[in-house]
This record gives C-alpha cells, sequence and structure tokens, in this order.
C-alpha cells in the first residue's frame, strides 16, 4: 500500500471525530425533541463535517459511493486505500 502524507489522517480523524459528536447528537435529540442549543450544535456540525468532507474528497478521491460523493475524472472509485483500509 501506498504511503500516505500525515493530512491524510488528520483529516479522516477529524471526520470521524465529527460523525460521533453528529451520532451522539442524533441520538440526544431522538429523546430530547425541543433542545434548541443541541438541535443548533447539530447544526453547527453538519457543517463541519460538510467542510471536512469537501476538503478530503478534493485532495484524496471519495469517501462513500452510490452518489454520496462525486467522482473525479478518470473514474477515481476503485483507487486505494479507501478510508476504512487504513
Amino acid at each position: 500500500m501506498k504511503q500516505l502524507p500525515p493530512e491524510y489522517y488528520q483529516l479522516l480523524e477529524q471526520l470521524q471525530a465529527v460523525d460521533f459528536v453528529l451520532v451522539e447528537l442524533t441520538l440526544y435529540l431522538d429523546t430530547h425533541h425541543y433542545d434548541q442549543d443541541a438541535i443548533n450544535q447539530f447544526n453547527h456540525y453538519v457543517k463541519e463535517r460538510e467542510k471536512f468532507k469537501k476538503l478530503f474528497e478534493s485532495k484524496y478521491g471519495p469517501l462513500l459511493q452510490y452518489g454520496n460523493s462525486p467522482s473525479g475524472s478518470p473514474w477515481d472509485w476503485d483507487s486505494a486505500p479507501w478510508p476504512w483500509q487504513v
């Protein structure tokens, strides 16, 4: 497997951290529908995730398939390593 720069792992870790926060906030909001502070936090982290996702994909290729991430040209979905392989 090719050597990846430290930034690859840093961005991937930031995405994982934001995803964790979003899962936890989702679980909380499932039982606290009217907590405006939690809703604001959720919306903030949705924007943060989109920012990290765009940055990661612009440098290292798509994170997800089936229309969740755009492809470069040529088709780059089959370019390893995939995020779950590192």
